[in-house]
């Protein structure tokens, strides 16, 4: 059984397939890092501590900013392991908030977590 991979965002440009994307409850995203572990990506230090206040756990990834890449069935991967599904932890901004270009957002903007699951079928 693969680990979760999780971060706090995916990037659009790392989609080159069918993909299907849908809000899920936190305890779902939860639930299967528990039983199957995970792996993050997650890219932004300063919204860790909210993250992991959150998740109940800590998605400090093992190496800061960590780079997903596509395998040659354009998969997302990361050191060298291939994945058909993400979890993303989306953060949930006030109303009208939007960070500027090149901006840190502060866990003080985040009003809220959504968990999205992310599956590349075959």
């Amino acid at each position: 059984m693969s680990p979760v991979l999780l971060g706090n965002s995916f990037p659009l440009s790392l989609i080159r397939r069918p993909v299907i994307i849908e809000p899920r409850p936190l305890a779902d995203l939860q639930r299967a890092a528990a039983k199957c572990g995970f792996l993050s990506f997650w890219g932004h230090s300063n919204t860790l501590s909210a993250a992991r206040s959150v998740l109940g756990f800590d998605p400090t990834p093992p190496v800061e900013r960590p780079a997903l890449k596509l395998d040659d069935a354009k998969l997302p991967s990361i050191g060298g392991q291939t994945f058909s599904e993400v979890w993303v932890l989306s953060p949930d901004y006030f109303p009208g908030f939007r960070p500027k270009i090149g901006e840190e957002v502060s866990s003080q903007e985040i009003r809220g977590w959504e968990a999205l699951r992310v599956q590349f079928p075959p």
